[in-house]
C-alpha cells in the first residue's frame, strides 16, 4: 500500500509522440515521466511493444528499459508487455537477463500473445501463421531459458541463456539472486487460465474495452496453482487515466487517445491529434458515439475524481495493483497525471 491508496499504484506508457512532435521528443518525455514516477513512489513503470503506430515509439521495450535503468533508482521497470509470438524465447530470455543484471530485482517481463500491430505488419514480424496457438509452449520455453532447468533429453537441455544461471555456474560465482518477474498479460479468461496454471502474476488490460475483468479474476483465483515464485494469486488491472486540475481539461486530453482509437477502427494510422483538432473533427453520429465512448472510458478528471474511480475499480476486482495507462497529445500532460495522483495519495517521495 502506498500512501492512502488501498492498492499499489503503477504506470504504463506507450512512449510515443503526438502529431507535430518527433520520436526523439516522445521518448524524451517517456524518460521524464519515468523519472517522475520513480521520485513519486510508484511501484512499476511498464511499456508495451507496438509496431507501425505513429503515436507509439516503443517497438522494443527492452531497449527503453535499458535506458531507464540508468535514469531511475527505485521503481520496477518492465515490459507490459513483450508480444512473445513476435520473438524467439531464447532472445527474450537473454535480453531480460541482461536487464536484470543492470538493475537486479527491478525488472518485470510481461508476456502477451497479441501482435501489437496490424495484420500485415504482424505477418512481417512473425513469418508464419498460427503463432498465437503456440503461445503456452513459447512461455514454457522462455521460463526454461530464464531458469536454465530444461530436463535431460529436452531439445534445449544444452542451450543456455546468457546472462543467466548457467553463466554464473561456469564462472564460479554465486547463483543469481534475482530473476525478471514474469507476468501473464491479457483481457480474457484464456490468459487468466494460463497465468493460474503457471502460478504467475496476472495483469488484465481493461483500457482496450469493456472486457469482463470480474470473470477473468475469478477464473485466475479459483484455478491458481502455487509455484516456486508465487504461493498465492497476485493480480493487476490497468486503465487509461488523465489527471488535471481542471476536469474539462482532462477530458480534452482524453479525447486525443479516443480519436486515435477511432482512426484505428477506420483503418487509419494510430495517431494522437491535438485536442483542438479532435474538437474540430466533423464526426458523424457513429464516429461521435465511438469518441464519446472511449473518452468516457478513460479515467479522466481531477485527482479526487480519478482516485475515486480507481478505488471503485479496486473494490470491484480486489486486485493487488492498479496501473494507470498514459497517452496524451500535449507535452507534460502525462507527467502531470503522475504527479497529481501521487500528491493526492500522499505517496512517499524519493529525492
Amino acid at each position: 500500500m502506498f500512501g492512502s491508496a488501498p492498492f499499489a499504484l503503477s504506470v504504463h506508457t506507450g512512449g510515443g509522440p503526438g502529431v507535430g512532435r518527433t520520436a526523439e521528443e516522445g521518448l524524451a518525455d517517456t524518460i521524464r515521466v519515468a523519472r517522475a514516477a520513480d521520485r513519486s513512489g510508484y511501484h512499476r513503470f511498464w511499456m508495451s511493444e507496438h509496431h507501425a503506430m505513429p503515436a507509439l515509439s516503443v517497438a522494443s521495450p527492452p531497449l527503453m528499459i535499458a535506458r531507464l535503468t540508468a535514469e531511475t533508482e527505485h521503481i520496477r521497470l518492465g515490459a507490459g508487455g513483450v508480444m512473445l509470438p513476435n520473438h524467439a524465447p531464447l532472445v527474450i530470455a537473454e535480453q531480460f537477463g541482461m536487464l536484470d543484471a543492470l538493475a537486479p530485482g527491478r525488472i518485470d517481463l510481461g508476456l502477451g500473445r497479441a501482435p501489437g500491430t496490424d495484420g500485415a505488419t504482424a505477418a512481417a514480424l512473425r513469418r508464419g501463421a498460427g503463432a498465437n496457438d503456440a503461445f503456452p509452449q513459447q512461455v514454457a520455453e522462455l521460463l526454461g531459458f530464464l531458469t536454465d532447468d530444461f530436463p535431460a533429453g529436452h531439445p534445449y537441455h544444452e542451450v543456455h541463456a546468457v546472462p543467466g544461471p548457467w553463466q554464473n555456474a561456469q564462472n564460479l560465482v554465486p547463483a543469481l539472486a534475482t530473476y525478471p518477474q514474469v507476468w501473464i498479460l491479457g483481457s480474457s479468461p484464456y490468459s487468466a487460465h494460463l497465468a493460474a496454471r503457471l502460478g504467475r502474476p496476472y495483469a488484465f488490460a481493461l483500457q482496450f474495452g469493456d472486457a469482463d475483468v470480474t470473470t477473468a479474476m475469478r477464473v485466475y483465483r479459483e484455478n491458481f496453482a502455487p509455484s516456486e515464485v508465487l504461493d498465492h494469486p497476485y493480480s493487476l488491472v490497468s486503465v487509461s487515466a488523465v489527471v488535471a486540475e481542471d476536469a474539462a481539461e482532462a477530458k480534452r486530453e482524453a479525447s486525443t487517445a479516443a480519436m486515435a482509437m477511432l482512426r484505428m477502427f477506420k483503418r487509419e494510422p494510430y495517431t494522437l491529434l491535438s485536442p483542438e483538432d479532435v474538437a474540430a473533427h466533423p464526426a458523424t453520429a457513429q464516429e461521435r458515439a465511438v469518441l464519446d465512448m472511449y473518452t468516457n472510458r478513460s479515467y479522466a478528471g481531477t485527482a479526487e475524481t480519478v482516485a475515486q474511480r480507481l478505488e471503485d475499480l479496486h473494490e470491484q476486482t480486489d486486485v493487488d495493483e492498479v496501473m494507470v495507462v498514459l497517452g496524451t497529445h500535449s507535452r507534460g500532460a502525462d507527467e502531470r497525471t503522475v504527479k497529481l495522483l501521487a500528491a493526492h495519495y500522499g505517496m512517499p517521495t524519493h529525492p
